[in-house]
């Protein structure tokens, strides 16, 4: 492996120092320990040396949202140890490969993909994290999958059920986006209610996936315990890969 660009490891770690200080801030305003929030640094669209770059100054959590484009960089930075998250909406007939590298899945928003990931999972003698997607579209209704993905809250117990249930998935809690053009504040409280719900019922289902680049403060306030950052870390995305 070549060496990493020293200007890019330092605009990195500049980035990483301002997005923890970010964190930090958040947290005192909160009232909260910032030790309860952990950062997923998103690598979607950079390279793999992104991603060593990244665990060389210390993060441990990476995610990604497309199959085709996470699949490769895990196998090529496997050596690193790393707790790799599945973000983005996933189609039953990928959770064969995420199922083969993914540790946590945040994704979750129908039975039919509990019960795939599962099959897979355990055939491939895995464990693996599972967080229910809920949808926090106003105008979300029952059995009905938005733009973004996610269950309706009203749903949200009911699939982690179907997550449960299954030997080889650990219900970890659930994960939202906040909609497009609302009050990103208003939606995390509503997916704190539907935390709430599911740790009254799982215990163990403590995590709560939420808050991007744009809205951490807000998702940290109403009680994020994993936030997903992006471009703050690298930058722009370049194009799509794959």
């Amino acid at each position: 492996m070549s060496h990493a660009d020293p200007a890019r490891v330092e605009q990195v770690r500049a980035n990483l120092h301002a997005a923890r200080a970010r964190i930090e801030t958040a947290c005192l305003k909160a009232d909260r320990d910032p030790s309860e929030v952990s950062l997923i640094a998103v690598t979607k669209t950079h390279p793999a040396s992104d991603v060593r770059i990244l665990a060389s100054l210390g993060v441990t959590d990476v995610g990604e949202n497309r199959d085709q484009e996470a699949a490769p960089k895990a196998a090529e930075t496997a050596d690193l140890g790393l707790t790799w998250h599945f973000v983005g909406q996933l189609q039953t007939n990928k959770a064969r490969s995420v199922a083969s590298y993914a540790d946590v899945v945040h994704s979750v928003d129908r039975a039919k993909l509990a019960r795939a990931l599962g099959e897979r999972a355990e055939a491939a003698g895995r464990r693996l994290t599972c967080l229910v997607q809920v949808n926090l579209d106003e105008d979300s209704r029952a059995g009905v999958i938005g733009p973004r993905g996610g269950v309706d809250p009203a749903d949200a117990l009911e699939l982690a059920a179907r997550v449960e249930e299954q030997d080889a998935l650990t219900l970890g809690g659930v994960m939202a986006v906040a909609p497009l053009g609302g009050d990103p504040s208003q939606a995390f409280a509503r997916l704190k209610g539907v935390a709430d719900r599911i740790r009254d019922r799982y215990a163990r289902a403590t995590m709560v996936s939420a808050g991007m680049t744009a809205d951490l403060e807000s998702a940290v306030a109403r009680g994020a315990t994993h936030v997903r950052l992006g471009t703050a870390l690298l930058g722009d995305r370049g194009p799509i890969v794959g």
